[in-house]
């Protein structure tokens, strides 16, 4: 009744405004009304010869009998009235106007209204009762959803705690079907169940999900183009549905789920305010009893249930269900470093891109067992995630040709090259990778050293690892100090003979 007590309340003010001198287009503007109805509302007061001091105590029954809109006498508009719950119905369905309608009636009805009455009549009937149901939302075309602003509780049956909960509600926006569910807080992680749920139950997917700018969707409600939360896109993407966050300042946005959550109230928090509960499952129970009841209980007006006219015009065009559940990812972004890999600060580990993607920033997506990372929407790795600090994961595809050559090393081919140059080259070598948290940061190194055998030979760079050995230098640099300075045939004054390095440390360092 209060919603009717507001729309009406708008007649008293287009007399008050009228009488103030406002224009009708201004007056139109002002109270949200189409121009055509404020317009014959100023002809039937002009007819009526009432004045905005006559009426203030009136009520808006009385007003409208006095300005001659009480029609229920006349033959032709009780056959037009007869017709406006179907109207609103049929409104619903894609491409289908009010003047559609109206050439359906004329020819039932030849000397009914014409178009302008028509949609006169139609609109005032709309605005002057409860019609709760919005029109302007076509069967499966979009989803509202949002959380209460009051909480429901949870008592810990063993401690006595209270913990309260958040309750998620959805809404069809044609036949009003609604979905509602305790969960325990509004992260991304929830709404995306929840809103996955209200889909089960509805038995599809509307073409469009409309947030109240949650924060666990939207991560920036600008006006023009808010940032949608990553997770919730996917999801989005998994059931093939977009997000349309409701616009700040735009009520006719979220009117819908307001509505909604103002009748949750009545209709489930009043009955279950004084029932003590021990867990979700416990509440939610007894949350989807009353749900039902709801979705089943006649509107005021259009003499028939949400669950009826979901079953009538809103089932058949939603979009199926997706052949499995969403699995929640994880996604973050990074820029791939100039090795061709990008680092997952979760577990501090890189993960191979196409080489060409280097300075570029990526998507990664990942859930417990694997890893994708996308480029420009399109995807171009996908990894198994290996959760080992500090391990690289790479696709040998990813590499430039001249790197390949590189990721065909191994320890045990290595060892076999170093052996060619000597015994004590192999063994050298051994330790360098030993040294190494992975063996693959010292297989440079390692060929470094094996090639030095090239410029030196092989017996010099043999005799260059062992005195590399006894003194622990475990490094490409260090033997190649030895050579330059031809120290490795001169071990009694090898101390002396060092030039200061920082990886050579002479041997009292030792002692």
């Amino acid at each position: 009744m209060a919603n009717r007590r507001i729309r009406m309340g708008k007649l008293k003010e287009i007399i008050r405004l009228h009488e103030a001198g406002l224009s009708i287009r201004k007056i139109a503007a002002a109270l949200a009304v189409s121009r055509p109805v404020v317009t014959q509302y100023i002809i039937d007061l002009k007819s009526s010869g009432l004045k905005y001091k006559n009426i203030t105590n009136i009520s808006d029954t009385e007003l409208l009998e006095l300005l001659g809109k009480k029609k229920t006498e006349s033959q032709k508009y009780r056959e037009l009235a007869d017709g406006f719950g179907y109207f609103t119905k049929e409104l619903k369905k894609k491409g289908v106007t009010l003047h559609t309608l109206w050439e359906e009636y004329i020819a039932k009805y030849p000397d009914g209204y014409k178009y302008t009455q028509f949609c006169y009549h139609f609109q005032i009937w709309r605005q002057a009762e409860s019609v709760t149901m919005h029109i302007e939302h076509k069967a499966g075309d979009k989803c509202f959803v949002d959380f209460t602003g009051e909480h429901m509780t949870v008592v810990d049956r063993q401690t006595g705690e209270i913990t309260n909960v958040e309750i998620f509600v959805a809404i069809l926006g044609a036949s009003q079907l609604t979905y509602a569910q305790a969960v325990s807080s509004q992260t991304k992680e929830n709404l995306i169940i929840a809103t996955e749920n209200a889909f089960i139950y509805f038995g599809g997917v509307a073409a469009a999900i409309v947030p109240d700018a949650l924060k666990s969707a939207v991560t920036n409600a600008n006006k023009w183009e808010p940032d949608i939360n990553p997770q919730y896109f996917n999801f989005a993407e998994h059931y093939n549905t977009v997000v349309l966050p409701a616009r700040a300042g735009h009520a006719k946005d979220k009117a819908m789920v307001e509505n909604a959550v103002k009748i949750i109230y009545q209709r489930i928090f009043a009955p279950l305010r004084n029932r003590v509960f021990h867990s979700l499952t416990e509440l939610n129970e007894a949350i989807f009893d009353l749900l039902e009841k709801h979705n089943n209980t006649k509107f005021t007006r259009l003499k028939t249930t949400r669950r009826a006219l979901f079953e009538e015009i809103e089932k058949d065009k939603l979009r199926p269900l997706a052949t499995s559940r969403y699995e929640f990812k994880n996604v973050c972004f990074a820029t791939v470093a100039f090795n061709y890999h990008v680092h997952l600060k979760e577990d501090n580990n890189y993960y191979s891109v196409p080489y060409r993607l280097s300075g570029k920033k990526v998507k990664l997506t990942y859930n417990v067992t694997t890893v994708e990372i996308f480029y420009d929407n399109i995807r171009v790795a996908y990894h198994k995630r290996c959760t080992k600090p500090g391990a690289y994961t790479t696709n040998k595809d990813h590499m430039p040709a001249s790197h390949r050559y590189y990721a065909e090393w191994s320890p045990d081919r290595i060892s076999r090259w170093a052996n060619k140059v000597g015994p004590d080259v192999k063994l050298l070598v051994a330790k360098v990778l030993e040294a190494c948290k992975h063996p693959e940061q010292g297989y440079r190194s390692c060929i470094g050293i094996i090639n030095l055998a090239k410029k030196y030979g092989s017996p010099r760079v043999n005799n260059a690892c062992i005195m590399a050995d006894k003194y622990r230098l475990y490094s490409y640099k260090a033997v190649k100090n030895i050579l330059d300075n031809r120290l490795e045939a001169e071990e009694e004054t090898l101390e002396a003979s060092l030039p200061l390095h920082g990886n050579i440390r002479g041997a009292a360092y030792y002692k």
